[in-house]
C-alpha cells in the first residue's frame, strides 16, 4: 500500500525539509516488509485566490487532482486524537483490506476546505492547537516511521 503525504505549502531547504526526509527515508526501510511503499510528499502551491473560503476551494481542488486513489485522510485541529498504536492499526487494517493508498491531506495557512474534510475517510487531529504546516509535516512523517516500527514490532515505540 502507497502512503503519501500532500501538503499545500513548501517546505524551504532547512532542517524541516531534513526531519521530514530522515523520518520518510525510515519508514521506507521499516515499511518494505510490512507491504507499505512510497511515503511520498506531494507538495501543492497555496492558491493566490484574495478570500479564505476562495483558497480553500482551489487548494482542494488542486488537492482532489493530485492524490492517488485510496483513503484520504485529512489533518485538522478538529479531527479525531488517537494513540499512536491505534495509528499504526488503522494503517495496518487498511493494507490488509488491500487499499491501494493512504493519502495524507495537510492544508494551508488558511486550512482545509470544509467540504473536503467532510468527505475525508477520517480526519485526524494531533492537538486542538494549530500547528505550522512545516512541523505537521515532521510530526505525521515520524508517526509513520512509528507506525512501521509498532506493526513490526520493533523497540523504538515504547508505548505502555
Amino acid at each position: 500500500m502507497r502512503i503519501t503525504i500532500a501538503a499545500v505549502g513548501r517546505i524551504k531547504a532547512g532542517p524541516e525539509r531534513e526531519m521530514v526526509a530522515r523520518y520518510l527515508n525510515r519508514a521506507v526501510g521499516s515499511g518494505k516488509p510490512l507491504a507499505l511503499i512510497g511515503f511520498d510528499v506531494i507538495e501543492l502551491t497555496e492558491s493566490r485566490a484574495s478570500a479564505s473560503a476562495s483558497r480553500k476551494a482551489d487548494e482542494a481542488k488542486t488537492l482532489l487532482a493530485a492524490l492517488p486513489e485510496g483513503i484520504v485522510v485529512a489533518l485538522d485541529e478538529r479531527g479525531k486524537s488517537v494513540a499512536s498504536e491505534l495509528f499504526a492499526q488503522q494503517i495496518g487494517r487498511w493494507r490488509d483490506d488491500g487499499r491501494p493508498a493512504v493519502n495524507f491531506v495537510i492544508g494551508g495557512a488558511d486550512g482545509l476546505d470544509p467540504a473536503f474534510v467532510s468527505r475525508a475517510d477520517l480526519v485526524l487531529s494531533f492537538s486542538p492547537l494549530t500547528w505550522p504546516h512545516q512541523l505537521v509535516r515532521i510530526m505525521l512523517a515520524e508517526q509513520l516511521y512509528r507506525a512501521t516500527t509498532i506493526l513490526t514490532g520493533h523497540p523504538y515505540h515504547r508505548g505502555d
